[in-house]
């Protein structure tokens, strides 16, 4: 389920976060699905479990998953438009992205056929 470098520079609580937040953008984890248990987790990636915990507990700050008592981690329910601070911080980093895209040679259609292909991948995730 996931894949970490051990030898990148970036931690593994980072690593772990993104790789979770790419699977729940692109659908693989779904609203209200369970997330591995810390302990489980960290026997599988051969982590320490509190750093799985400090990935966890990130997501959960961030609004990507939340935690029931007894129970575990679980994905949010997507929320449209109710994180603000987020979506700001998206456009920044859109913005920089494509600029650095405009540098390198990307044309507006090249750029424009990307967002399709991200659009048609959700609108596919949106499917039963």
């Amino acid at each position: 389920m996931f894949e970490l470098d051990v030898r990148s520079r970036r931690p593994i609580y980072e690593q772990l976060t993104d790789k979770i937040k790419e699977l729940i953008l692109y659908g693989i984890l779904r609203s209200d699905e369970q997330l591995p248990s810390v302990r489980t987790l960290s026997a599988q990636l051969t982590v320490n479990p509190n750093t799985i915990q400090k990935a966890y507990r990130e997501l959960e700050r961030e609004g990507y998953i939340y935690s029931r008592p007894g129970k575990g981690s679980f994905v949010s329910p997507a929320q449209q438009g109710t994180n603000a601070a987020k979506k700001a911080e998206v456009r920044e980093e859109l913005l920089r992205l494509m600029a650095e895209a405009v540098y390198l040679g990307f044309t507006e259609a090249e750029i424009g056929e990307l967002f399709k292909q991200t659009s048609e991948k959700k609108g596919e995730e949106d499917q039963p």
